[in-house]
């Protein structure tokens, strides 16, 4: 069984967790530990409260050091330093970086160094990320031997399998899209 950490667990973080309980991959993947610097009864509510999913189908529970989820007990974090997070002692297979703050080598091989043994970024990575990969279009490029990978962005997991999809059935020589999205946190 896989053992993952979610690094920020706001609307991404959030969704990941939940994905996991409402699927049968729970037998494969195990969520050990959330790090987020909210309080534990803001994490607890807003996993118990979705805007867009509607209210969590299972048991939620916690305290200032532990979520527990359908009984699982998930460590809770509140460390804003990275070089600080106990991801060794946990044995953490997968950090999913959903913080949105960083996406770069430099930022994973903290994760690592802390005793993670691969990072999957939740957005856009840099350009020294080992892949980029948008499941269902370039997944076959992903290797053992990658650590830091990136899951692109929602935008680009969107319309890539559209696009795709498209050339491969009349070909693109050129376009362009427009998207709407929502406010993000670093925008004034």
């Amino acid at each position: 069984m896989l053992r993952l950490a979610i690094n920020g667990y706001g609307r991404i973080g959030r969704s990941v967790l939940r994905a996991l309980y409402e699927s049968r991959l729970r037998s494969q993947l195990q969520v050990v530990a959330v790090n987020e610097l909210a309080d534990a009864r803001t994490v607890l509510h807003l996993t118990r409260y979705d805007s867009t999913h509607g209210r969590f189908p299972g048991t939620l529970e916690g305290d200032d050091r532990q979520l527990r989820v359908n009984g699982d007990a998930i460590t809770l974090l509140r460390q804003p330093d990275i070089g600080d997070l106990p991801w060794g002692e946990l044995g953490i297979d997968i950090v999913l970086e959903c913080s949105g703050a960083f996406s770069d080598r430099a930022t994973a091989e903290q994760h690592l160094q802390q005793g993670a043994r691969r990072v999957l970024f939740s957005q856009p990575g840099e350009p020294d990320v080992d892949a980029t990969v948008v499941y269902g279009v370039n997944h076959q490029a992903l290797r053992a031997d990658h650590r830091i990978v990136s899951a692109a962005s929602c935008t680009t997991n969107a319309i890539v399998p559209v696009i795709r999809a498209l050339h491969q059935a009349v070909g693109i020589d050129s376009g362009t899209i427009t998207t709407i999205h929502s406010a993000m946190n670093d925008q004034p």
